[in-house]
């Protein structure tokens, strides 16, 4: 989902130095804290370990689990798939199931930090959309992932705030109406993917040219409008009413924002020129300790009643499973047609420095 590593490339090769400083902090706060200790209630008992995104985990469907499985279920969350990385990579144990964005998925089956699912518990892959299972081309037989939720990021407008009229495009962050209460996610590949996508550019291009003019678009008419970029703290700010205008995913907003406001206040939408899209899947790590529940949660998820569960409690519309909608008993924040035009960021290896150089130009400049 959401909020994509800024310095990962196909070979991991601009990690070496974040993950050796995670590594020494992971490490001290094992000696202080024990916080590595999962599976200290031992292999054999039945609690289930899920290291998931923030604000993606319904109770409800956990709760249900729990009582027709007869265990427990505990979940550790992250904010980005980096930290999520970085962790594992610096020695985190005890995690069963992890929910990595498709670009990880796929690096983390060739560093085999994945072990292949039991084809034998997966009752209800037929349920999985086929449009969205071939979007997952680092894994099309689910041999490692299985689809959770398909997704964009978004534009979220407080309407009470806005005085005027304004366009539903990117360049909404262009109107000085929402000057000083404005923000976009920091995040490189969804910031200059959302420029690339309004100029008419692919998400994931590498060309010099049109780099170039997704940094202009961004430095000179988005940025001087923005409070700052912001990753992890949006939602917070827009339901407090400090932020009127957000980039981000609409789960966030959703889980600060009371229900009340919703209907007269809020407008949640994907431009319709599109921009980045994420296909967040379910795996399991390679040692992983309940190898045979954590298969039978991940079936569990896709059971066209549970998935709705899943479905109804963020807003989502009904992207992976064909048959969940049927099921579902709110209304969507938004369609699933309006991400028709949305890519997904892809892994571009080594054209990752290219990003990494634009975006620290743009955060930094004046």
């Amino acid at each position: 989902m959401k909020y994509t590593a800024t310095k990962i490339s196909k070979a991991a090769a601009g990690i070496a130095t974040f993950v050796l400083a995670a590594a020494s902090a992971f490490a001290l706060c094992t000696a202080l804290s024990g916080c590595s200790g999962k599976g200290s209630d031992g292999a054999g008992s039945k609690v289930l370990y899920l290291y998931n995104w923030t604000y993606y985990t319904p109770d409800e469907v956990l709760r249900e689990f729990e009582r027709r499985f007869g265990c427990t279920v505990k979940v550790d969350s992250y904010a980005s798939n980096e930290e999520m990385y970085s962790k594992l990579k610096a020695g985190a144990k005890g995690y069963d199931i992890v929910f990595p964005s498709q670009d990880y998925a796929s690096i983390m089956i060739k560093q085999k930090m994945l072990r292949e699912l039991d084809q034998s518990k997966l009752t209800n892959k037929g349920y999985i959309s086929p449009l969205v299972l071939s979007k997952a081309t680092y894994d099309p037989e689910m041999r490692y992932c299985v689809p959770y939720y398909y997704g964009a990021a978004g534009i979220c407008v407080n309407k009470a705030k806005a005085t005027g009229t304004y366009e539903r495009t990117w360049n909404i962050f262009a109107d000085p109406q929402f000057k000083g209460h404005a923000t976009m996610m920091d995040d490189m590949r969804e910031v200059i993917g959302d420029a690339l996508a309004y100029q008419g550019h692919d998400v994931n291009s590498l060309d010099d040219t049109e780099l170039a003019q997704a940094k202009k678009l961004i430095e000179e008419k988005w940025k001087p409008n923005l409070v700052k970029f912001d990753a992890e703290g949006f939602g917070k700010s827009f339901a407090s009413g400090d932020f009127w205008l957000c980039q981000g995913y609409a789960e966030v907003v959703h889980g600060e924002v009371t229900e009340d406001r919703w209907e007269n206040e809020i407008d949640f939408f994907i431009p319709q020129e599109g921009g980045p899209a994420y296909l967040d899947s379910m795996c399991i790590l390679k040692d992983a300790p309940h190898y045979e529940l954590a298969n039978e949660f991940i079936n569990f998820i896709h059971e066209p009643q549970i998935y709705a569960q899943f479905l109804d409690a963020f807003r989502f519309p009904c992207s992976v499973n064909t048959e969940a909608g049927q099921y579902m008993k709110t209304k969507p924040m938004y369609e699933a047609s309006q991400m028709d035009n949305c890519v997904l960021k892809e892994d571009v290896g080594e054209g990752l420095d290219k990003y990494n150089t634009i975006w620290q130009d743009i955060r930094f400049s004046d």
